[in-house]
């Protein structure tokens, strides 16, 4: 076993039936390695602990060399956001349905482990953005995202009107459903939905995607990731209900006048593979490019 996996954390996803049978196998798989382990204490509420110490997501960044996450990438975008500023690597046992961040298969966990802890992996880095809201002066949220900051409507069928504003500079006033911010690990989520850009994760851009514009002209906007972003809500007082939302996870009902302040995290995610892991395969098969017509 790898030197640097001593202490391996687990994260399980929730309600889900299948993640107690692969977190069991999982468990003898690492005893078998000789990993000391933790189990993740929002996961030990509705999952055993295996009779693993139980320990909160603080010390599992702090205590652990790598951190496995059994689920989809909902769950895995949880974990990231709380364990990117401990560094820790994640790897992530794909129990959901795209699976983009998960990429381990439960039937491979045996072999792909062992390939793993005898160092025998490939790891990345990805970027977050850090979000901040400012009401009258004042912080009222602050958060960060690995696929996506996004504002948008809710409630109600109307539009919502906001200015969108780069390194102080003036993009436009803008009149839509909202606008998605997103990294190149998001967009292959909610931006490509809305018809942005797939970006490599290697590079070092954000992706700006209008939902629903009340314009034709109005297109997705690929920008340096080290700008600055300010999203400033319109100041009418009969401003439809608007919220901010962070991967689909977080939200802030926002308020006319809101300043979304949106920057890269200083922090970077650091994310193990299995080695040959590749990107265009990944996308082939999630987004069903080798399906004949």
């Amino acid at each position: 076993m790898a030197a640097r996996f001593r202490t391996v954390g687990l994260i399980g996803k929730h309600g889900d039936a299948r993640v107690a049978s692969t977190l069991e196998q999982l468990i003898e798989i690492l005893r078998g390695a000789g990993a000391q382990m933790l189990f993740d204490a929002q996961s030990a509420e509705k999952l055993p602990s295996f009779g693993l110490p139980v320990v909160d997501r603080e010390a599992l960044g702090s205590r652990c060399d790598l951190v496995i996450v059994v689920a989809g990438d909902g769950t895995f975008l949880n974990a990231a956001r709380s364990l990117v500023d401990h560094e820790v690597p994640l790897l992530g046992v794909n129990l959901g349905r795209l699976g983009f961040l998960a990429d381990v298969m439960p039937a491979e966990m045996d072999a792909r482990l062992r390939e793993i802890f005898a160092g025998d992996y490939d790891e990345e880095q990805r970027f977050l953005l850090d979000v901040r809201v400012m009401r009258d002066g004042q912080e009222v949220f602050s958060g960060c995202a690995l696929n996506e900051v996004v504002a948008h409507k809710w409630h109600i069928a109307r539009l919502i009107q906001f200015e969108t504003h780069i390194d102080g500079r003036l993009v436009n006033t803008q009149r839509s459903d909202g606008l998605i911010v997103a990294t190149p690990t998001g967009s292959t989520a909610y931006s490509l939905s809305g018809g942005g850009p797939i970006l490599h994760p290697s590079l070092e851009a954000v992706v700006l995607v209008p939902i629903c514009p009340h314009t034709l002209s109005s297109r997705p906007l690929v920008v340096a990731a080290d700008s600055r972003f300010e999203i400033r809500m319109h100041t009418d007082g009969e401003q439809p209900e608007a919220q901010l939302t962070c991967d689909g996870q977080t939200t802030l009902e926002l308020a006319p006048a809101d300043r979304i302040l949106i920057r890269r995290k200083d922090r970077r995610l650091r994310l193990v593979h299995p080695r040959g892991h590749d990107y265009f395969a990944t996308l082939r098969a999630k987004l069903h490019w080798a399906r004949e017509l």
